[in-house]
């Protein structure tokens, strides 16, 4: 049966084509060229799509812990309030309100407390880590530039006080799982989508609080 099936489908496309052919010349246009009709359908080629060259390539932040809140800290819109034993940042908005985001704050033995200034920012900041802590760790980089691997991740804010430069850090992390714990050198450290929402809502000067 499979057999007469497909030489009756050969003689049916035959027929087609004679038909056509003689209905063409008799119409005195040229016959039809169905050498392809009937063969099988070819994939398009698909050409590799091309990326530009001058674009560094990195994941999109996405997760968050960002919640708008009524603010428990009672300071002016703008101030950053770090509540280290909860592991909160709290940024003080209009209106009583505040955006609470989750922290990882100093290990023991680096914790702090005081009252400092947001006095630079930046974005995907290259990190040179201080002689203290090349000292601890020999066998870290002297100097990394920006990027995804970078400790300090997609931004930062440098803290200084009436004595100059903290040493701290606001940033963000390479290590998203060490979110809420206390593992840093003293920096206060957030998910790169939060750093990002904070850094595009504070400005230089921007008051901070470490309780």
């Amino acid at each position: 049966m499979t057999r007469f099936k497909l030489f009756a489908g050969s003689l049916s496309a035959t027929a087609l084509s004679i038909m056509l052919m003689n209905g063409a010349e008799a119409a005195g246009a040229q016959p039809f060229d169905l050498s392809n009709l009937f063969a099988p359908l070819q994939p398009a080629a698909v050409q590799p799509a091309s990326l530009p060259t001058d674009v560094e390539i990195a994941p999109r932040p996405t997760q968050t812990t960002r919640v708008v809140m009524r603010d428990p800290t009672e300071e002016k819109a703008g101030t950053i309030t770090v509540d280290t034993k909860n592991r909160w940042l709290y940024l003080s908005l209009e209106d009583g309100q505040a955006v609470r985001y989750d922290i990882g704050v100093g290990r023991e033995g680096f914790e702090w407390s005081g009252t400092a200034r947001v006095e630079r920012k930046a974005e995907w900041p290259t990190w040179t880590p201080p002689a203290a802590m090349l000292k601890r760790r020999p066998d870290i980089p002297h100097f990394m530039k920006g990027g995804i691997e970078n400790p300090l991740g997609a931004r930062a804010m440098y803290l200084f006080n009436g004595r100059g430069d903290t040493g701290f850090r606001i940033h963000g992390t390479n290590e998203p799982d060490t979110i809420g714990q206390a593992v840093s050198s003293g920096c206060i450290r957030l998910l790169n989508a939060d750093v990002i929402d904070l850094y595009n809502r504070v400005h230089v000067g921007a008051k901070v609080v470490v309780l």
